[in-house]
């Protein structure tokens, strides 16, 4: 009994190897704490399925959810931010945040199709600098703005952008807001329709412009959305805030949201939208169950 060895602590080992165990096999869901099979969860499009907590997703699986496969073409991608004020260590913020959201910028725009409608869209990126709006962000949102109104098509953004404006380029980023929400504005009078899409978290200078000018305003369940956080606000007034203040819900029952619409939901949904804005009614997508 050769492989039989007992050690010092009173266990077996034996010769069998170790099996590796893959990393991300399992996930913890933020909101009830139940441990989640990862190829469940993205199957279930990062949605728990005990709870139906929303779990924060990049630019590219809002792109698979919403958009026809292999419909969207990105534009704009040499836009990059700058540092005009030389503000301590943004460029290495700025390369920290390509490192970690694989895009240039904290926002991707190009154009697409969604149930067979032409598009315009915006996605912002929670991974680059929290997706934060910085002269760069404004720049290729103005560009695809202006875009939809030459090709007369819709105007779809996502927006996760719980940095607000980008403090690093001073009055270059509150400039966005203006420019931005101009853009918006001709679309408006080329009688376009424009729909915003709210995901935790969509805060400060981002809520206060674009993201909150959509003729149709849907918000992701239990998404943060305001201008200053609830606990800036709390400290501030020194007053306890109601539950769910500013979550999406709260938002809908005061009229800062059209509707609360599951990830699963949000195609048909959005497509059912743009046939009944458009006057162009077909078949509706049936609901996303999984995203690749």
């Amino acid at each position: 009994m050769s492989w039989f060895k007992k050690p010092k602590f009173g266990g077996i080992l034996t010769n069998a190897k170790k099996t590796d165990m893959p990393d991300n096999i399992w996930s913890k869901c933020d909101n009830c704490g139940e441990i989640l099979y990862r190829t469940e969860l993205d199957r279930n499009l990062s949605v728990c399925s005990h709870c139906g907590f929303h779990f924060r997703i990049g630019h590219g699986k809002y792109i698979k959810i919403l958009l026809d496969e292999n419909s969207f073409v990105e534009k704009y991608m040499t836009i990059r931010s700058s540092d005009p004020l030389d503000f301590p260590d943004y460029r290495k913020k700025l390369r920290k945040g390509e490192e970690r959201a694989g895009i240039p910028e904290a926002i991707v725009v190009g154009t697409g199709k969604i149930g067979g409608i032409d598009i315009a869209a915006g996605f912002s990126d929670f991974g680059f600098m929290a997706g934060s709006m910085g002269s760069a962000f404004g720049e290729k949102l103005y560009r695809i703005i202006m875009d939809a109104v030459e090709l007369k098509v819709p105007m779809l953004i996502v927006s996760a952008s719980g940095g607000g404006a980008r403090m690093q380029e001073g009055i270059l980023s509150l400039m966005q807001m203006a420019k931005t929400s101009a853009a918006l504005d001709q679309l408006n009078k080329a009688g376009l329709p424009f729909i915003s899409i709210l995901t935790h978290p969509t805060m400060g200078g981002v809520m206060a412009s674009f993201s909150s000018l959509g003729d149709i305003i849907i918000a992701e369940p239990g998404a943060l959305l305001g201008f200053a956080g609830p606990r800036v606000i709390q400290e501030t007034i020194g007053e306890d805030l109601p539950d769910g203040f500013q979550r999406s819900e709260f938002q809908l029952n005061h009229g800062m949201a059209d509707m609360v619409i599951p990830r699963k939901e949000l195609r048909p949904t959005v497509t059912l939208i743009l046939q009944g804005l458009l006057n162009r009614y077909g078949e509706v997508p049936e609901t996303t169950e999984k995203s690749e």
